[in-house]
């Protein structure tokens, strides 16, 4: 089982929103997220590891139906009073999900593999429910900031000690190897980590510093071909039966 995040975390969790760069980082993550999976209102998204609600809010805004899913009965808790009985939510695994084949639109994994025992379960399970694009937010582990985490985890006890973290080249070869040659598009942003300025974002907003392959978050769209398995069908065939004996 990966971590499940305890009380002390899952406050800790919201507290870090109240904070006015958090919540600049949180909101440009978020812009990209829904700016890449581009979901159509009136459609259904799975949000699995939804922790406290807060990418559950903006699917929302954008008129999905929504359901979300969290191992931690804390973050649950608090998520339940972010969306006001608007989203549908579950406690479980990433690894094991509680839904049919393709019974949601998309899905969303942010910052969920990073905390999950199985990651390429994980999107094994969110392909299966999910029938036309998956987002996946994940902390890079070459940017400046997935390093300072990192480092900092040697000398103190944080939640990141418990996290694993990926590049863009790690997300892409996994999906190859569960889906095959699908379509496979990615964006990065958070590459300053300490500036949230009006320049900075100018900067953070342009397509070729979203391509850089080393900002902090990295937003990476799939887009679910179906696959079709065949198998030999037995045709029936009426055996006549002959009059005569066939002497030997």
């Amino acid at each position: 089982m990966g971590y499940i995040f305890n009380f002390n975390d899952a406050l800790s969790y919201e507290q870090w929103f109240k904070n006015p760069h958090n919540k600049f980082i949180a909101d440009f993550e978020g812009r990209l997220m829904l700016n890449m999976l581009k979901p159509m209102s009136g459609d259904s998204i799975l949000d699995i590891g939804c922790g406290t609600g807060r990418n559950l809010l903006l699917f929302i805004e954008k008129g999905l139906h929504t359901t979300g899913l969290d191992p931690s009965p804390y973050m649950l808790d608090i998520a339940s009073k972010n969306v006001n009985n608007r989203s549908d939510l579950h406690r479980g695994l990433a690894e094991d999900l509680p839904f049919d084949d393709n019974s949601f639109n998309y899905a969303s994994l942010i910052t969920t593999l990073e905390f999950v025992e199985d990651p390429k379960k994980a999107l094994e399970e969110a392909c299966r429910v999910a029938k036309d694009r998956l987002f996946i937010g994940a902390l890079n582990r070459y940017a400046i900031k997935g390093i300072q985490r990192r480092i900092k985890g040697i000398f103190f006890s944080t939640v990141y000690n418990h996290a694993q973290f990926f590049s863009v080249w790690e997300l892409k070869q996994v999906i190859r190897s569960i889906l095959g040659d699908v379509p496979i598009s990615w964006r990065t942003v958070c590459h300053f980590p300490t500036a949230s300025g009006r320049i900075s974002r100018s900067i953070e907003q342009s397509g070729p510093v979203q391509r850089c392959p080393f900002g902090a978050f990295i937003g990476m769209v799939v887009t679910l071909v179906p696959r079709f398995k065949t198998r030999p069908m037995l045709i029936p065939y009426p055996v006549k039966q002959t009059k005569d004996a066939v002497a030997g």
